[in-house]
Formats: C-alpha cells, sequence, structure tokens
C-alpha cells in the first residue's frame, strides 16, 4: 500500500515509467563522487523505479531507496537481487533512517513533490556533518531535427495536464529556502538514443499524458503517433533525445 496524502501522479504508470525513462549521464554519478568519498550510506528518497539507484549503487557503499509509493518500488530492478541496496515505502518527508546516519541524500527528479519545509527538516536530521544534499531534474526534451511541429502539437494537447509542480522543474528549483550552503555544480545534459518505439513509450509515461487520457479519454500520444513517426523516419531509426539536465549541490556544515 502507498504513503497516504502525498501527490500521486505515477503510481498508475509505474510500469511505463520503469521501461521508458531515460538513464542518467556517468557525469553527473561522477559529480556527486567528488563531493562524497565511495564509502558514505545514501539515502535516495523519492526513487521511483530506479533510474538514479543503479548510478549511486555503482560508487557508494550502500543506497536505501524510498518511495510513497508501493507501485514504483515494485516496479524497482533492485528486487531482483542487487546487493547493498534496501528498498522502502515510505515518504521523503518521514523516514525510517536514523539521525546522521548518510553521507549524501540524492534526490532525483523528485524533490518539487515533496513538502520541503518537512523534507529539508529530516535531512537536518538524516545528514551527517559535512554530507551532501544533492537535488536534481531534467526540463523538457529538444524536440529532434524535423520534429518541431508534431512535438508542439502533442505538448499543446497535455500542457493544462501537467500538475503545477512541473513549474519548478521549468526554474530548476530556483528560489528555494535551501537548508545548507551550495557547492559548485556542472552543468549537465541527459541524451538518449531511441528508436520510435521507444520516444512514443517515453510519452506516454508522462504525468500529463496519462491525466490527459483520464480527463477527456483522448489518448495524446496515439492522436500524434501517426505525424510524430512521419517526421521521425523508419521506425528502427534511432535518434537522439537531449533534455537540460540540472543540480544543485549542498554541504551540511
Amino acid at each position: 500500500m502507498s504513503e497516504p496524502g502525498f501527490k500521486d501522479h505515477f503510481s498508475g504508470v509505474a510500469g511505463a515509467y520503469a521501461a521508458a525513462r531515460p538513464e542518467y549521464p556517468d557525469a553527473l554519478f561522477d559529480a556527486l563522487r567528488a563531493v562524497v568519498p565511495a564509502s558514505a550510506r545514501v539515502w535516495e528518497p523519492g526513487c521511483g523505479s530506479g533510474q538514479a539507484t543503479r548510478g549511486l549503487a555503482a560508487r557508494f557503499a550502500w543506497v536505501y531507496a524510498s518511495d510513497p509509493s508501493a507501485q514504483q518500488i515494485a516496479q524497482h530492478w533492485a528486487n531482483a537481487g542487487a546487493e547493498r541496496i534496501t528498498l522502502a515505502v515510505e515518504p521523503g518527508e518521514r523516514t525510517a533512517l536514523a539521525d546522521a546516519s548518510v553521507g549524501l541524500i540524492a534526490v532525483a527528479q523528485a524533490l518539487h513533490w515533496f513538502d520541503r519545509e518537512a523534507f529539508f527538516g529530516e535531512c537536518e536530521r538524516v545528514l551527517a556533518p559535512g554530507g551532501v544534499l544533492a537535488a536534481w531534474g531534467y526540463q523538457d526534451f529538444l524536440a529532434p531535427e524535423g520534429m518541431q511541429d508534431p512535438v508542439a502539437a502533442f505538448r499543446a494537447q497535455i500542457e493544462e495536464y501537467w500538475p503545477p509542480e512541473r513549474a519548478q522543474i521549468d526554474a530548476a528549483y530556483a528560489g528555494y529556502a535551501w537548508p545548507f550552503p551550495a557547492l559548485p555544480a556542472p552543468a549537465l545534459w541527459l541524451e538518449a538514443e531511441w528508436t520510435l518505439s521507444r520516444f512514443l513509450g517515453y510519452l506516454a509515461s508522462m504525468s500529463a499524458s496519462a491525466r490527459c487520457l483520464a480527463a477527456t479519454g483522448d489518448d495524446p500520444v496515439a492522436r500524434h503517433a501517426p505525424a510524430l513517426a512521419a517526421a521521425w523516419g523508419a521506425a528502427e531509426d534511432v535518434r537522439t533525445l537531449q533534455w537540460p539536465l540540472f543540480l544543485h549541490l549542498r554541504r551540511k556544515a
């Protein structure tokens, strides 16, 4: 059962989310490793189905990956028996972790869903002195060459169905009352090499797509798939997708 009271926009598309979301670049995790030792224990609240967990587990001693959605945790790849990873269904604002027990808190594309005041208070409690809070997200993808018009038409149909928190991603978390002083963070990009079917699956995994379908009965991906396919080229062609990726690093004194 999922945690009550949280804004759940992804449990209904948990399978699609796990299958279609892009992978984070090595440069992101290398930036974390540059400011946090490999011996650190990590808390990853809002882990979803584990898009970031793999990169964290490859660089740090242990990862406690939590999410308020039981459906997302059920889709997490670490259920297959990954070592040094513990999964938990719990909200970011309240964790079972002990005081000062982790050296890194890593939040991937999830901080805008949290009650930030409560979450930042939990960071104060759980993060060891000298530990780092890292939060990142990726904004909307750049339309591939020649696909601007069909992508714009798809976006126009789903625009009103984005949850209001999406604006915080567009703003790259600007204006947050962060609890710790900032560290320098590199500018990054997220990239993926996809076929048409993978791209359409990604569009279907968007919360706004699911909300549009639920509200209107009109599947925006199905509606725009012919135009998107015509602009893509052959279905088996591989095209490069890019997303602007922002990263905030904050170190506890």
